[in-house]
């Protein structure tokens, strides 16, 4: 632990933000550090609260007491080790994640919990600057090669984990660049993409091998690499988008949240502008954006469209307005449901709750606006909440642009998946379990959202540890990697 008396004595501080009208003017991150000074008066609020329940709250169970005790006694490259024992990219999770861990926190009884995501961040980040982060290269090498279909945080965490655990890997992505969600999902200002680069960099001299641009099931046929391949794993994500469908669907200037996403972020990769799409170039410069859908998607949508010149933007969720407070007595330590407001959110846009797009209404083929009505949640006879319209409650919303961010349904069925004869769940992932992370097609195996749906990057760098550690002991019959 840190100081025994630090979280009566100091107060919690966490990182700041440069203001909104600054830094909608560029796609930088914009999160200002802590100086170490201060990390280290944070980590000295950790308190020795007898079960630290930040470990249930922590998808990859960081050990968030032991690494706070360790800033707060300055002895940070100790730190990164502890760190980098349970997580592999914590500069990832340390800018992305929503952090459970802190909901979780015994601090948060009383609304002041451990600022663990800053401090996580800070303690990789200076790993960097210092240049302790370096290869860590087997001192032996298996035999074994084993193919990862999919480079997002779960297909690269399995894939570093297997790597030093002796195998010889290859890390197949459709793609043109690695990253996956990482790259193309989550927008620069909230994780720019050198960050990715220099993790390649130190896998690569790991020993791992990438293949870009090869869609396996498509252009490389899935026995092909089952015939080549002693383990396949496949990480390839939930990619299907839930559609929605009303009349007016079709009009030009609906699309998914991901399309409109990755258009940016290749563009400040700079990529050519993808004019053989449907509809060319995504742009919300000059338009007035509805984002329908109040997660995080959304809200990256309302941040990049406010940075492309949106002339406004409005977010429509179909669930009630969330409480502003939790009721601790019925929610800690689990994830409460409360009012959040991101950082995307506070650079300008309307929200509203409890709606339900009917209709999308055109002009020379593109959409104008989208007829909406209110609705209530009722629980019915068998116990199940239904939605049901108000009365005279309907309304419209003028619009140039909507942005379908209401998650997704599963991964894709066709070529992966249909060559690979895998068995699909009820929920529509591919049934694997977290036991063994094993398909029902043998030598294949799957994690991240692939098997455990829609998630967050998080719980893929868990899925894809855990996974590293069922294959390496599925090909050598133990395994000494950490679940």
């Amino acid at each position: 632990m840190g100081k025994i008396t630090g979280f009566l004595e100091i107060e919690r501080q966490d990182r700041g933000y440069e203001k909104p009208d600054l830094r909608i003017t560029h796609y930088r991150e914009f999160v200002k550090p802590l100086p170490p000074t201060g990390v280290g008066n944070q980590a000295a609020r950790c308190m020795d609260c007898g079960i630290p329940f930040c470990h249930q709250g922590c998808p990859v169970n960081n050990l968030i007491p032991d690494w706070n005790n360790l800033v707060y006694r300055d002895q940070w490259r100790s730190a990164l080790e502890t760190l980098h024992s349970t997580n592999n990219f914590p500069e990832f999770t340390g800018r992305v994640c929503p952090a459970p861990c802190e909901a979780s926190c015994t601090l948060n009884i009383p609304d002041n919990p451990v600022t663990i995501k800053t401090i996580e961040c800070e303690i990789v980040d200076r790993g960097w600057e210092e240049g302790w982060i370096e290869p860590v290269v087997p001192p032996k090498q298996t035999g074994k090669q084993i193919a990862v279909v999919g480079s997002g945080p779960a297909g690269l965490a399995a894939a570093q984990q297997l790597a030093r655990a002796g195998h010889a890997v290859v890390v197949f992505e459709k793609s043109d660049r690695i990253g996956g969600l990482l790259r193309y999902g989550i927008p620069d200002f909230k994780l720019e993409k050198h960050r990715i680069d220099r993790r390649l960099v130190q896998m690569r001299a790991e020993g791992v091998e990438f293949r870009t641009g090869v869609e396996v099931g498509v252009a490389h046929p899935v026995s092909a690499l089952l015939a080549e391949y002693d383990a396949v794993v496949m990480a390839g994500g939930a990619e299907s988008p839930r559609d929605l469908e009303i009349e007016g669907r079709s009009l030009k200037g609906i699309h998914y949240a991901m399309d409109f996403l990755t258009q940016q972020n290749k563009r400040i990769a700079g990529d050519d502008e993808p004019t053989a799409a449907p509809d060319g170039t995504l742009s919300a410069e000059g338009k007035h954006v509805v984002v329908i859908g109040g997660g995080d998607t959304g809200s990256d949508c309302i941040g990049t469209a406010n940075r492309q010149g949106a002339l406004s933007v409005t977010q429509l969720e179909i669930l009630p307005r969330p409480p502003e407070k939790e009721n601790k007595a019925l929610t800690w330590p689990d994830w409460p449901l409360k009012l959040r407001t991101s950082s995307s959110q506070e650079e300008g846009c309307g929200r509203d709750w409890s709606v339900l797009t009917k209709r999308a209404v055109g002009e020379d083929g593109n959409v104008r606006a989208l007829e909406c009505v209110r609705v209530e949640w009722k629980r019915g006879d068998d116990g199940r909440l239904n939605l049901v319209e108000m009365p005279a409650s309907a309304f419209k919303i003028e619009c140039d642009l909507v942005l379908l961010a209401m998650g997704f349904v599963g991964p894709r069925k066709a070529g992966l998946l249909a060559q690979a004869g895998v068995e699909i769940d009820p929920r529509g992932n591919v049934k694997a379990t977290e036991a063994d992370y094993k398909s029902t097609t043998p030598k294949i195996f799957c994690c991240g959202d692939m098997r455990r749906g829609q998630s967050l990057v998080v719980w893929a760098i868990r899925e894809g540890r855990q996974c590293a550690h069922a294959v390496d002991e599925f090909l050598m019959g133990s395994s000494t990697l950490p679940r």
